[in-house]
C-alpha cells in the first residue's frame, strides 16, 4: 500500500510503501480507550490526602470528667466527631497506575494510526525544514489546512523547533515517544519518512488479532 510523500510547502516528492498491518487494520475503539485510560492514570499524581485521627496534633487529655456532666464521654479532641479532629476513610497518597499488556498497547497504537490514515489525517513528510521563522511555517500549515497537529521525527533542527514553538495546538515528538493520547488530542499526524520506517520496524511483529 502506497501513500504520498510531500514537503512542508505541499509539493509532492514521491510515494512510499506503508505496512497494511499497521496503517490499514480495523480500528479497535475499545483498545484505544483502554490505552488512553492507562496513559492518563500514569499521569495522575495521587497526592490527595487528609489527616487521620492518629496524625492530628491535639491534646490527648480528657476535655471533661467521665461522669456527672450529662454529656457523652469524650477521651481526646482528635476524635472524628468534632471540629479539627481526624477524618475517617479519607483519601491517602497512592499511585493510580495500573498494568496493561504490551500487545494491547501496541494494538491500540496501530488502531489509532489506521484511523488517522483512513480519515486522511496522516501526512508523510520528506523532511522537517524551516528558516526559523514562525510566520513562514504557519503559511505552510495553512496550505496543508493544518490547525492542530502532532509531529513525529527523530532528528529536528533548532530552527524548526524555534519556529514551531510559537504555533499553538502543535506538539513535536520523537519516534519512540509516539503515543495514542497525543495522536487523538491533535487532528493531524505529521510523520517524516525516516521516522515512519523506524516506527514500522518497531510495530511490525505485533499480531493484529
Amino acid at each position: 500500500m502506497k501513500t504520498s510523500v510531500i514537503k512542508l510547502d505541499g509539493k509532492k516528492v514521491g510515494d512510499i510503501n506503508i505496512d497494511e498491518s499497521i496503517f490499514n487494520i480495523e480500528p479497535r475503539i475499545d483498545l484505544i480507550s483502554r490505552v488512553v485510560n492507562w496513559q492518563l492514570s500514569k499521569k495522575r499524581v495521587g497526592s490527595h490526602s487528609v489527616l487521620s485521627r492518629s496524625e492530628i496534633s491535639l491534646t490527648k487529655s480528657k476535655a471533661f470528667k467521665q461522669k456527672g456532666t450529662g454529656r457523652a464521654r469524650r477521651g481526646a479532641n482528635s476524635v472524628v466527631q468534632f471540629r479539627g479532629g481526624g477524618v475517617v476513610h479519607g483519601p491517602v497518597i497512592r499511585s493510580h497506575q495500573h498494568k496493561l499488556n504490551k500487545k494491547v498497547r501496541k494494538l491500540g497504537l496501530k488502531s489509532i494510526l489506521s484511523s488517522k490514515f483512513r480519515d486522511n489525517n496522516l501526512i508523510v513528510l520528506d523532511k522537517l525544514e524551516s528558516d526559523g521563522k514562525t510566520s513562514s511555517l504557519k503559511k505552510n500549515f495553512d496550505k496543508l489546512k493544518i490547525n492542530s497537529c502532532c509531529i513525529m521525527n527523530d532528528e529536528t533542527s533548532d530552527k524548526f523547533e524555534r519556529a514551531i514553538s510559537n504555533i499553538p495546538n502543535t506538539k513535536l515528538l520523537p519516534q519512540v515517544g509516539i503515543n495514542v493520547y497525543d495522536i487523538i488530542k491533535y487532528t493531524k499526524l505529521l510523520i517524516t519518512k525516516e521516522a515512519l520506517i523506524k516506527l514500522e520496524e518497531r510495530l511490525a511483529w505485533t499480531q493484529v488479532n
